[in-house]
């Protein structure tokens, strides 16, 4: 399957363990999955891992909206991503 990126088609597997940093170079981790809307043939997320403790709470998994990606390429810049993402209570609570 191919998908339009920033003028250019790039296949869905491209994406996968490349680097991810918020517009201000801040490491992000890398993308371990892509998420497909299929009905609209786009992208609708993506999938990191191995995520910056200092940007994501325990280090989880965490899914980013395609829409937040500014450019796609060796590596991933997101145009927004929060200053930190923290762990819902409920979520804590489910993993012990």
């Amino acid at each position: 399957m191919y998908v339009h990126v920033i003028t250019m088609a790039k296949e869905i597997t491209d994406f996968l363990n490349v680097p991810t940093y918020t517009r201000h170079g801040i490491y992000v981790g890398e993308v371990r999955n892509v998420a497909l809307n299929t009905d609209e043939r786009r992208i609708d997320s993506l999938v990191i891992t191995n995520t910056n403790p200092e940007v994501v709470e325990g280090s989880v998994d965490v899914g980013v909206p395609y829409r937040w990606v500014s450019a796609a390429g060796d590596i991933i810049i997101l145009s927004y991503f929060p200053e930190m993402v923290c762990l819902d209570e409920e979520e804590e609570e489910e993993e012990e």
